[in-house]
């Protein structure tokens, strides 16, 4: 019983450390979307190993800009070159001209694809809004965002 489980436990494992990374990393145009905002602008995202990577979003909007850090791990779907899913989380400052500074924890979740033999890469993620800091009668989550990406991939 126990060499069972330590087999399966390395297997797992082993499936889960393959090689997910598809380019090292991307710069392009980011969008956070939700209920009443729009946030468009410059993104980047950097693996730092294999299945980790670092994503950086600055969002502008009327009367306010939007500093997301994303920590993701990604897994490549078996088949499809290119194409992962991806899980993290991150926090994401919002300073809102003459309101309040709002603090706010992303978890997200998504699809990444890098097209075969072009350098581009587009994604898009389910990225929930866990508000931290207090907006009208305390904290909050903001369940419908999202974000796409589209990004110029290099090696």
């Amino acid at each position: 019983m126990r060499k069972t489980f330590l087999l399966s436990v390395i297997l797992i494992a082993t499936y889960l450390s393959s090689n997910a990374q598809v380019y090292t990393g991307a710069v392009g145009l980011g969008l956070d979307l939700g209920d009443g905002f729009t946030f468009v602008g410059p993104s980047g995202k950097y693996f730092l190993a294999e299945n980790h990577a670092a994503q950086f979003d600055l969002g502008f909007e009327d009367g306010g800009t939007a500093l997301t850090f994303l920590y993701s791990y990604h897994q490549e779907f078996d088949g499809a070159d290119g194409l992962q899913w991806l899980a993290g989380i991150g926090p994401t400052i919002v300073l809102i001209k003459d309101a309040d500074t709002q603090f706010a924890l992303r978890p997200h979740a998504g699809l990444d694809f890098k097209i075969p033999d072009i350098p581009l890469a587009f994604s898009a993620s389910w990225r929930p809004a866990i508000l931290l800091s207090e907006v009208g009668e305390g904290n909050r989550i903001e369940a419908g965002s999202f974000a796409l990406g589209f990004r110029y991939a290099f090696d």
